[in-house]
């Protein structure tokens, strides 16, 4: 079987390329190894918030027209929103059909072999889109087959809720959204929590008068191509900070969280049994996160005063507690500690790609999705143009410029007479 494109993943990028594709009558197949925008119930805890306001969600052809704007869809009302999305147009996706190998076909164009409900079979495309995302292996360090088995272990990828640990004081690794916002989540439901930090940043989530990324927007943040980003194309591996939109959204401060009783650390370093250790950088990564939190209302500052914008006055944080010491052991048994949570991220996964477009850390090289390798594209990748590019109000921009990758690599080359 051959198609002119096939593309890879059924999620909000894949589904947003291939409505352009469908407006353009251009024949395509969605490929999804299991269900359409699966990654929202799959993937997501309990009381998942989206941390963007609702008016961000806006995909080509269909906007978030909901009654709060400014509020945060939880995890069924985004997977009903996509689901919306999807039955707007009648995407032509495979459901449950993996791709398992893809290679180029000698002459151009892409030879795919699928797992799916009627076994393996190979696809043949002139163009392939891989809308898979970045997110694909969750990442447990090295040491963590060194912990002693009594201590249940998770991924944040698989945690739901505090009822499906053991009884018992938590730990929590990494400070991102995930590991965040999991820790709020646990601390909320009366559970010992124990947090050890990374170096994300955080943000306030209202600041005079407005969300804080409603002001973002208005400043061109989301639309800055990463070129330009300060510290370019390094800014791709900078970490998101962190924030919610529980309750209708507020601050993450894990300051308060700790003179309210979770016991912080720094970056955790090692484990053998019960006992781990941590690096004393617990300190400086509070300092670095209220530093970016304050040079962000700082930038909105000075964007209400360039403009001339009528707002409430606004006030910068200021420490609400501060460690004495830094902790560089702990005994799980001695604190009670019976579960893990991993907050530490993904890694990608393209092993079944066998077209090099990857460079020496396993990463696409591409710019706006489009690839060296004719016909060969990405889509929904964190920073793949803009900061806007992982999340849903900078999605379609992205898609858009694919699709016209696309369309115009089937157009005949003009003859010159």
């Amino acid at each position: 079987m051959t198609v002119p494109v096939a593309i890879v993943g059924a999620g909000q990028a894949g589904l947003s390329v291939s409505w352009f594709l469908t407006q353009e009558g251009v024949e395509h197949v969605l490929l999804e190894a299991s269900t359409t925008a699966h990654e929202w119930t799959d993937r997501r805890w309990d009381n998942f918030t989206l941390v963007t306001p609702n008016w961000h969600c806006r995909l080509p052809g269909y906007v978030y027209e909901g009654d709060d704007p400014d509020g945060f869809m939880n995890r069924e009302q985004v997977a009903a929103w996509l689901a919306g999305y999807a039955a707007s147009f009648d995407p032509p996706v495979r459901e449950h059909t993996a791709v398992t190998l893809m290679t180029q076909r000698e002459g151009g164009g892409f030879v795919l072999t699928l797992a799916g409900p009627d076994g393996e079979e190979v696809l043949e495309a002139e163009q392939v889109v891989l809308a898979t995302g970045g997110y694909h292996l969750p990442i447990v360090p090295p040491f963590a087959a060194a912990i002693d088995p009594s201590i249940t272990q998770v991924h944040s990828a698989d945690y739901r809720n505090a009822a499906q640990l053991p009884d018992g004081d938590v730990l929590v690794v990494g400070s991102g959204q995930s590991g965040a916002q999991i820790a709020e989540d646990l601390h909320l439901e009366g559970r010992k929590v124990h947090l050890a930090l990374g170096d994300a940043p955080r943000v306030a989530r209202f600041y005079r008068g407005r969300d804080c990324m409603t002001w973002l927007a208005d400043m061109g943040l989301y639309d800055t191509p990463v070129q330009q980003y300060p510290g370019g194309r390094a800014a791709r591996e900078k970490t998101n900070h962190y924030v919610t939109g529980r309750d209708g959204g507020r601050d993450i401060d894990l300051r308060q969280f700790a003179a309210e009783g979770m016991r912080l650390y720094g970056l955790m370093s090692g484990a053998e049994g019960t006992r781990l250790s941590f690096e004393p950088t617990m300190t400086a990564a509070l300092d670095s996160a209220d530093a970016v939190y304050n040079s962000i209302c700082r930038d909105i500052d000075a964007f209400i005063e360039r403009e001339g914008i009528d707002a409430p006055a606004g006030e910068h944080y200021e420490a609400v507690w501060s460690p004495d010491h830094e902790p560089r052991m702990l005994d799980l048994a001695e604190a009670g500690i019976t579960s893990i949570v991993w907050g530490i991220g993904y890694r990608p996964d393209y092993r079944w790609v066998k077209v090099g477009v990857f460079d020496g850390a396993a990463a696409p090289t591409q710019t706006r999705g489009v690839t060296s390798v004719p016909g060969l594209y990405f889509l929904g990748l964190p920073w793949m143009h803009t900061w806007g590019s992982g999340r849903f109000n900078g999605i379609a921009r992205d898609a858009e410029h694919v699709f016209r990758s696309i369309v115009g690599a089937r157009q005949p080359a003009a003859v010159e007479l």
